[in-house]
């Protein structure tokens, strides 16, 4: 595998990078993540959206790397909380959290809001930043918020997570499931048609 076959995942967050890896699975592409590069510092998310998160840290690893670098913002919206957290979904319960303070803090600020209004949807951006210019897909995924948590598998909000036609969570499904109807399946699949059709990245 030559270099420039390489492609840079980038993040440092280990559940993402086997997901991702279980969905885009091109052996013409060395995959590899900010783990790789223990030179890059942490990119500060400091963009108002999905998208400009998800390119600020595309063009940075990009800056560091050289390689064509993917990376992805993915933001849980409710409706009765206005679109939060949204663009601050990884960090809801403050800098540093963990996955258990999010979810924490979102049954909290649900405890009174009836089954009906408890709809929520999973959004991704996923950024591709190249030599030969820059490319963006998104994906969506709608379900509701649960009153507790459900499931084991997954990370981040996925126990709470809740997909009525499949009467399941997200740390519920099958992990193939999962990555067919997520947001993030949707958004790196999409990303992956790109990839395969330029032959140039």
């Amino acid at each position: 595998m030559t270099e420039s076959r390489r492609i840079v995942l980038a993040t440092r967050n280990g559940d993402k990078v086997r997901e991702i890896l279980k969905i885009i699975q091109n052996p013409e592409y060395d995959f590899v993540s900010l783990l790789d590069f223990e030179h890059i510092p942490d990119i500060i998310e400091s963009g108002n959206t999905l998208k400009e998160n998800a390119f600020i840290k595309a063009r940075t690893a990009y800056r560091y790397t050289g390689l064509p670098c993917i990376a992805d913002d993915t933001g849980l919206e409710v409706d009765a909380l206005d679109g939060a957290p949204g663009v601050h979904s990884s960090r809801f319960a403050g800098e540093n959290c963990e996955y258990r303070d999010n979810n924490e803090k979102l049954l909290r600020l649900m405890q009174d809001v009836p089954d009906e209004k408890r709809t929520a949807r999973f959004r991704c951006v996923v950024a591709l930043v190249h030599d030969q210019g820059e490319h963006w897909t998104e994906g969506i995924c709608e379900g509701k918020i649960l009153i507790a948590y459900r499931g084991q598998g997954g990370f981040g909000y996925d126990p709470l997570f809740f997909i009525p036609r499949f009467g399941k969570t997200f740390a519920e499904l099958e992990l193939d499931i999962k990555n067919q109807i997520s947001h993030r399946g949707q958004a790196f699949r999409k990303m992956a048609e790109y990839i395969e059709q330029a032959k140039s990245v």
